[in-house]
């Protein structure tokens, strides 16, 4: 349905209330950037709404901005997909300072298996 240019990253919009978001290489995730995500997602997508966070490249967060990602009202589902060891470990990390262990959000090592179980929920 289309792709956005944003400050951090792109967002893909593959359907009317799913994403696929990948940061650029080396970004800082500062509160502006997680405002703009928000932004975007709330006034582009239909809630609920369910996201593929593909981190396909290496970034990282400010403390502001660990807490606030995960705290927006209408994701259904959240699907990761991992490429290294060091991306694990940095989600595990930021999932448990958000207390985002719960079923809808899931950890995947390729890209179709995410696709294949968020379209499940």
């Amino acid at each position: 349905m289309g792709n956005y240019k944003l400050s951090f990253g792109t967002i893909f919009i593959i359907r009317n209330n799913l994403a696929e978001i990948i940061a650029n290489e080396g970004i800082l995730m500062d509160e502006i950037k997680v405002v703009e995500l928000h932004d975007f997602l709330l006034n582009n997508l239909e809630a609920p709404f369910s996201l593929l966070v593909n981190k396909k490249h290496s970034y990282s967060y400010t403390f502001q901005a660990q807490r606030k990602i995960a705290h927006l009202k209408g994701i259904k589902a959240l699907a990761i997909v991992i490429g290294t060891s060091g991306a694990l470990m940095s989600t595990k990390t930021l999932l448990s300072i958000n207390g985002n262990t719960d079923k809808n959000v899931k950890l995947f090592q390729d890209r179709e298996e995410a696709l294949m179980w968020i379209n499940e929920n």
